[in-house]
């Protein structure tokens, strides 16, 4: 009796632990790509928009912290699928696309946060590890 009161808690424990390994916030998981860090912390990443080609020109507008705020960091005009941006570190920013298309814009937002993980012991030297220097603003669908 006493026995199997042990082996609940026991397992409520391990559930519990399972469930925060799962869930929790640290996007980069278990592994880093070792060929992709750097010896030296980073203060900028370059920030990689993939956009959709075939709207023509597009308009990107990179807002530093919430699209709310509208504080602007940077405006730039591309027709190629991918384009790369130098950003400071640790800071939150909120992308929009403009794609024009038979009369009708249509507006891609999306939000990313570059930031840095220090790898100690899973490559052969310590090293930094950016993540989250993605941002996809390609258009699923239209109308």
């Amino acid at each position: 009796m006493v026995l199997k009161h042990h082996i609940k808690i026991i397992t409520g424990i391990f559930t519990f632990l399972i469930m925060v390994f799962l869930f929790s916030c640290e996007k980069t998981g278990l592994f880093v790509d070792c060929s992709e860090c750097q010896s030296q912390e980073p203060i900028a990443v370059n920030l990689t928009i993939l956009l959709s080609t075939q709207y023509g020109l597009t308009y990107v507008d990179v807002y530093q912290g919430y699209l709310e705020d509208s504080v602007l960091f940077s405006s730039v005009t591309s027709n190629s699928a991918e384009i790369n941006m130098i950003v400071p570190i640790n800071k939150k920013y909120t992308l929009t696309a403009k794609y024009l298309s038979t009369g009708s814009v249509y507006v891609a937002v999306n939000s990313v946060t570059p930031r840095v993980k220090y790898a100690k012991n899973q490559c052969n030297d310590p090293c930094y590890y950016i993540y989250d220097d993605k941002v996809d603003l390609r258009l699923k669908y239209t109308k």
